[in-house]
């Protein structure tokens, strides 16, 4: 059940007005993955804040997302919405990132080594990237309407500074998280001060489920592509 109850913080020395620098630890439990389980790498969770009342859209960005060694790089990546993502292939092949889930629909074709290609993201949610060459090729993009927002490092830490005092929603997003883990996750905070400490936070990887996802066209990949040029083509 999502923490409802208000968490109060306060700071010593704290000066009204002054924005707040929140920081926190997540750890992932449950997890099957061999980088948490051997070497309790909690990297890769997005962690956010919500203002409670009326706020400034934040502001765009511009950022990319490298195709690079058959990855995307980074495999996670938070924008803002009216963001602009660039997809630039680094590889010496061809690649063709595209999104069919609900987050964000798109498709950039496919195209050859050193060009890119720019997705603009207009509205908020979870958007799950892949290669329709590459079946192996994944990444997602968390679009938000908050500027209020961070990544947590390999040993779970996050930081998210520029915190107006007031009530905040804290939400989570991992991959490999359910709806329901990341729900109870969540919580309802009050800044005040100049530093906010949040309890430390665990994530639960129960249920989660890993299936073949589907190229562009709803069917199953093709045999692995010849990288020397050669590509098979699949239609609907």
């Amino acid at each position: 059940m999502t923490l409802l109850s208000r968490i109060c913080f306060s700071a010593a020395l704290a000066c009204p007005g002054i924005a707040a620098t929140l920081s926190g630890r997540v750890s992932l439990v449950d997890s099957r993955a061999p980088a948490v389980r051997q070497h309790h790498d909690y990297s890769g969770v997005a962690v956010w804040l919500e203002p409670v009342g009326t706020a400034p859209p934040p502001a765009p960005l511009h950022v990319r997302m490298l195709q690079k060694d058959k990855m995307f790089q980074p495999h996670l990546l938070v924008v803002t919405v009216g963001s602009t993502v660039e997809f630039p292939n680094l590889d010496p092949i061809f690649h063709n990132a595209f999104s069919n889930y609900d987050g964000q629909l798109f498709d950039v074709g496919l195209y050859p080594p050193g060009t890119t290609r720019t997705i603009h993201f207009s509205r908020p949610g979870i958007v799950r990237v892949f290669c329709n060459i590459h079946s192996n090729m994944s990444a997602v993009i968390v679009v938000l309407d908050t500027a209020l927002f961070g990544i947590t490092g390999q040993d779970g830490r996050f930081e998210i500074s520029g915190v107006p005092e007031g009530e905040c929603g804290l939400t989570f997003f991992h991959e490999r998280a359910t709806q329901a883990a990341l729900r109870s996750a969540g919580r309802r905070i009050a800044i005040s001060g100049e530093r906010v400490s949040v309890p430390p936070v665990a994530i639960s990887e129960t249920g989660y489920l890993s299936i073949p996802h589907k190229n562009k066209y709803g069917q199953d990949y093709a045999p692995v592509p010849d990288d020397a040029g050669f590509y098979p083509v699949t239609h609907k």
